[in-house]
């Protein structure tokens, strides 16, 4: 498995949580989430929203592409893949292992 990184502050933080875990595997998105970590699911919105920038900002780090190209491309793709999806979600909700 291709495990990335805990960020550096993780081990020492007073109180963290994984929220989202994502695979492609054979081609198809796998994903392990905790869907009760908000008191208002709305908030995902400001996560997806700071992981895009997160994504634009090191792919400007690499040298690749500029911040404001990247968020209008995952922008305009994230609203198409809302309106007409590629694939539905499956699977079940379980409770994490201890």
């Amino acid at each position: 498995m291709n495990e990335l990184p805990i960020p550096e502050d993780v081990p020492q933080a007073k109180e963290a949580a994984e929220l989202v875990r994502a695979w492609v595997v054979d081609g198809a998105l796998h994903c392990s989430v905790s869907p009760l970590a908000f008191d208002n699911a709305s908030t995902w919105g400001i996560l997806l929203a700071d992981v895009a920038r997160h994504v634009a900002y090191a792919l400007q780090q690499e040298g690749i592409a500029k911040p404001f190209d990247v968020l209008d491309g995952i922008r305009t793709v994230f609203n198409e893949e809302l309106a007409s999806p590629t694939a539905e979600p499956a699977g079940e909700f379980r409770e994490r292992e201890s």
